[in-house]
């Protein structure tokens, strides 16, 4: 049985979706005007594990992600710069380019974190059409209106508004931390907003209210929709989505659609933190996967460290903390390198099964694989993890190619000659040499492997 923790209700629930053997997944995708950092990648990775156990239960999963690519302000609050437009003007490019390029960069972190891609791709541009028709949909029933920089939803029309994130309402007062302007209750939000020098901009539509682009909750409303239908099964994101984000996408969506709930479970992935908060440019710990790659860093290597924390838990990180991660994936790769058994352990795939279907408890699956690892008297181990890593998805049983130097090489030839005659002490001067070299030795069934001593 698969629970799940839904944050609309608080507690984990049993997962039954809303077709028996079918999943609609979505997930709340990057605003593509830089590079994502790996805390966004966190999250990602939470999802790829979630997809991953879906399929592992048997359920055909569709999968839908989408890509800002317009409407995403500096500010949650409706105000601000448009984030693409600013790097476009920044770095002299077209809005497209540069939305294309920072995709691309994403696309590739995934493929190199074992993330596998969701099924549709859909960018907010290339919807503008169905979000101009969702938002006639709530104009004809009477939850927008007009100010003077763009068509806003009214929030107090809804009972519920807030549930989500457990909000009060009455207690969100105008005051020196809300600015109004002409919005009637602090909790609207904007569905359009109008360019305020029509043509100025590099990306802007028309529309029946005017000249301008849509706002940055409307376009998962309008194209998960699209895709999912008006009412779907998982919706996932970081945990600072609740509070607007997702809060204002199940507004416009259950007055829209006027199905309740619009998504019957909603997942949050926590925080990555860096010196107890969380990592950002001020406080430190906003690295990329390739300035983790240049500090020498294999990229499943953090993979490890986040299967390590449950996802609904923040992670502090830190170079030490992987560097640990490192070491112990090196040294699970290497114990299950010299393991030739065959057939099932069943008990173990049993345990590891009930801790992945309970809301995805990677850190105790990964202690039930060490646990299977040291079990001296357990059977049927290498099918076993095989199965296992299915869903942690961290190429155990691959072997690494190195390339390793023709004297390394030549080395280990003499030394297995050595050993062949039993001479460990001229075994162990030339693994001395080696290791001079910068290379480890590892000796095993299959033969000696040698391996760049990090």
């Amino acid at each position: 049985m698969l629970k799940l923790y839904n944050t609309l209700k608080r507690k984990k629930e049993e997962f039954k979706p809303l077709s028996k053997n079918k999943v609609g997944l979505y997930s709340c995708g990057p605003t593509v005007y830089s590079f994502q950092h790996i805390g966004n990648l966190r999250s990602y990775l939470a999802w790829d594990i979630l997809k991953r156990v879906l399929k592992y239960n048997g359920y055909l999963v569709k999968h839908v992600m989408n890509v800002t690519d317009v409407g995403h302000l500096t500010s949650d609050s409706d105000t601000g710069e448009d984030k693409i437009e600013r790097a476009a003007q920044k770095e002299k490019k077209k809005a497209s380019e540069i939305a294309n390029y920072y995709l691309e960069i994403f696309r590739e972190d995934l493929e190199k974190l074992n993330i596998s891609e969701p099924n549709i791709w859909c960018k907010a541009t290339e919807h503008i059409k169905e979000q101009i028709e969702l938002i006639e949909n709530l104009e004809k029933k009477g939850y927008t209106y007009k100010t003077e920089d763009g068509i806003y939803f009214d929030t107090s029309k809804l009972k519920d508004y807030g549930k989500l994130a457990k909000l009060k309402k009455e207690k969100l007062k105008a005051g020196k931390r809300i600015d109004l302007k002409d919005k009637k209750n602090p909790t609207d939000f904007a569905l359009w907003k109008f360019s305020e020098k029509p043509g100025n901009r590099q990306q802007e539509w028309h529309s029946p209210w005017g000249i301008g682009y849509p706002g940055w909750h409307l376009e998962c409303s309008a194209m998960a929709t699209k895709y999912l239908g008006e009412q779907f099964d998982i919706h996932t994101g970081g945990q600072d989505h609740i509070a607007v984000h997702h809060t204002n996408e199940i507004a416009q969506s259950e007055t829209a659609f006027e199905k309740k709930p619009w998504v019957k479970y909603w997942l949050h992935s926590a925080w990555l933190l860096f010196k107890g908060e969380k990592v950002s440019k001020s406080k430190g710990g906003l690295y990329t996967i390739s300035e983790l790659e240049k500090k020498g860093f294999n990229t499943l290597e953090f993979r490890y460290l986040c299967l390590t924390t449950h996802y609904r838990k923040p992670l502090n990180f830190s170079i030490e903390k992987l560097k640990t991660a490192q070491k112990s994936y090196e040294r699970l790769k290497n114990i299950i390198s010299n393991i030739s058994d065959k057939g099932i352990n069943k008990k173990y795939l049993q345990e590891f099964k009930s801790a992945m279907n309970d809301d995805l408890n990677t850190p105790k699956a990964l202690q039930i694989l060490w646990k299977l690892l040291k079990d001296k008297k357990a059977n049927g181990k290498i099918e076993t993890i095989k199965e296992m890593d299915l869903i942690f998805g961290l190429d155990l049983l691959k072997e690494e190619k190195e390339k390793i130097p023709p004297n390394v090489i030549k080395l280990i030839s003499e030394r297995n000659v050595a050993r062949k005659k039993k001479n460990w002490e001229e075994a162990d001067r030339i693994r001395a040499k080696i290791k001079k070299l910068g290379y480890s030795v590892n000796d095993s069934e299959k033969g000696s492997i040698a391996k760049k001593i990090k």
